[in-house]
């Protein structure tokens, strides 16, 4: 597992990852400009979000330079094994790409940069970004399992669901539906879904799309999520520091979207400016900073790439495994 800080010249030497800082990582663009203009970048920056055109230039160019690579490569391999296999060569199945980390640490506008730079580049315009929140549980069902206050944790999802999902997006399907889930109302709609058609790209985002395989009661591991993912991203930071992004988020819901009517939070739009941080810490510190501790930060070590962030939200360096 990559260690919470830059690592020393020993651990890099023993270390299945090369630690890039933000200029040597910057440097490997071999593109000048990002295909992002000033106001495609204010429409995906996250609340709170550090995102402009020099974060967008030196930390998500080269990313989806290096995705494309991984992408294109895909492509390669899949017709070489379709040649040894003497078949007539159906389309590849989506790149899928898994994107984990906490809750308020910016994995979702990560994952909104990705989709969009991604998109640009001739090779693989269709790229689809689809969240995990959708295979949550209803709002009704966790209350009936008692769960409520275990919402996303692993055990708060439709796992079957989810991985059915995936299995049938890498088995090559011509259309595969997800579920929706509305941020504003606290649960999945009902009837709505998002429909990857014939993607080139399939971003999958969510807290815990790094776990393993559950271990059943006859000893045995089944599949998990992550056995379909080509390549995947964690977006990571120190603790404390999201902590703190989370009480500063959790404060500007409560002056614009928890003050909507419709807001399952409207009830903490009328909390005082320090009754707010004292929510918001409680939430973090029983529900949030738990699920980090125990499931999401446990799996960084899977991932193929991490982006560390530092305590103004920006990338500090990047860690990519190395093959």
């Amino acid at each position: 597992m990559p260690s919470d800080g830059p690592l020393g010249t020993s651990e890099r030497e023993s270390s299945p990852y090369v630690e890039l800082d933000r200029g040597t990582w910057a440097s490997l663009a071999t593109e000048v400009e990002a295909p992002l203009t000033l106001d495609e970048i204010e429409q995906l920056r996250g609340i709170g979000e550090h995102l402009d055109l020099d974060e967008v230039r030196q930390v998500y160019l080269p990313l989806s330079q290096l995705l494309s690579l991984r992408v294109r490569a895909a492509e390669r391999l899949h017709r070489k094994q379709e040649e040894f296999l003497h078949r007539e060569q159906p389309p590849r199945t989506p790149f899928v790409i898994g994107l984990a980390g906490s809750v308020a640490v910016g994995k979702s506008t990560t994952a909104r940069v990705l989709q969009q730079m991604l998109a640009h580049w001739p090779a693989h315009p269709n790229v689809v970004l689809v969240t995990t929140d959708g295979f949550l549980l209803s709002t009704a069902e966790l209350e009936r399992r008692g769960l409520l206050n275990r919402k996303g944790f692993p055990e708060s999802y439709d796992r079957r669901a989810l991985l059915r999902f995936v299995i049938a997006i890498k088995s090559g399907r011509d259309e595969v539906a997800a579920p929706v889930y509305d941020h504003l109302t606290y649960d999945v709609v009902p009837d709505e879904h998002v429909v990857v058609r014939k993607a080139d790209i399939v971003i999958i985002e969510g807290l815990n799309v790094l776990q393993p395989a559950r271990v059943r009661e006859d000893g045995r591991s089944g599949l998990t999520l992550s056995d379909f993912f080509d390549f995947s991203v964690y977006v990571d930071a120190a603790t404390s520091d999201i902590r703190q992004w989370y009480v500063e988020r959790f404060l500007r819901l409560r002056e614009t979207a928890f003050r909507d009517p419709a807001s399952y939070f409207t009830r903490y739009a009328a909390l005082s400016h320090g009754e707010a941080i004292a929510q918001a810490q409680q939430i973090w510190d029983t529900i949030n900073g738990l699920n980090l501790a125990q499931n999401i930060l446990p799996t960084r070590g899977r991932a193929d790439l991490v982006l560390r962030k530092d305590r103004d939200h920006s990338v500090r360096y990047v860690r990519l495994r190395k093959i």
